[in-house]
């Protein structure tokens, strides 16, 4: 009974080691590391062209949306070289694991296509191409109509600075039948000055309104701004 239990433990234990150790291969064919590649590639230039098509910020960075197509690449890579050796990817492990990266990340949108990239790189070096391509399409339409679809409506932030109550009175009411919606972000009354920042979504063209607000009795002066919908008071 002894020795059938002991058979069949090393036996077991054989099964685990052998399913760990077909999973590496010493070899890596050149067909395999140009194939992984170039999907890799083509998903990458995906979320580039993705990205620059969706950009809605103040500033375009170019160097950031060409480092997407870099990490999907090298991403690809890593998971190459740790496929094929199985001390090779525990030392990869605990390098990259060392590994801090300081880019500030100013819109959260950013950090969805460096993790997209990253993941696209994860899963094409892995093997799983289908995956890679077809997780990559349905991402990148989600992305698209929503992002898009957020920017139609452009919204703006209104600068205003009046003299007082009454002509305050006058704004809203005026504010009320020349925009779709408003609603106030900040106010600050001081004596004979109110200034008020609101944000508004517009019926007609920016000159246009502005111009009615301006000819407002009390109006001092009224700016406005575009932004991307992100403000703190």
């Amino acid at each position: 009974m002894e020795t059938a239990t002991n058979a069949s433990s090393t036996t077991f234990s054989d099964m685990i080691k052998k399913s760990v150790l077909n999973n590496f291969t010493s070899d890596i064919s050149l067909s395999k590391i140009l194939i992984t590649l170039g999907i890799a590639f083509i998903i990458g230039l995906f979320i580039f062209i993705l990205y620059k098509r969706v950009f809605s910020g103040v500033l375009y960075s170019k160097s950031f949306n060409v480092s997407l197509i870099g990490m999907t690449l090298v991403t690809a890579m890593v998971i190459i070289a740790i496929n094929s050796n199985l001390i090779l990817s525990l030392g990869m492990v605990g390098a990259l694991s060392i590994v801090r990266f300081r880019t500030p990340i100013k819109d959260p949108t950013d950090l969805i296509f460096l993790f997209w990239a990253a993941a696209a790189g994860i899963v094409t070096g892995a093997g799983f191409y289908t995956l890679a391509a077809i997780g990559s399409v349905i991402i990148g339409l989600v992305l698209f109509l929503f992002i898009k679809n957020s920017t139609l409506e452009t919204p703006y932030l209104l600068v205003i600075n009046c003299s007082g109550d009454e002509s305050e009175q006058a704004i809203h009411r005026a504010i009320s039948g020349l925009v779709k919606r408003y609603n106030v972000k900040q106010k600050t009354v001081s004596p004979g000055n109110i200034e008020m920042t609101l944000e508004v979504r517009l019926r007609d063209s920016e000159g246009v309104f502005v111009n009615r607000i301006s000819e407002l009795d009390g109006v001092r002066n009224a700016v406005l701004i575009s932004y991307n919908g992100d403000y703190v008071s």
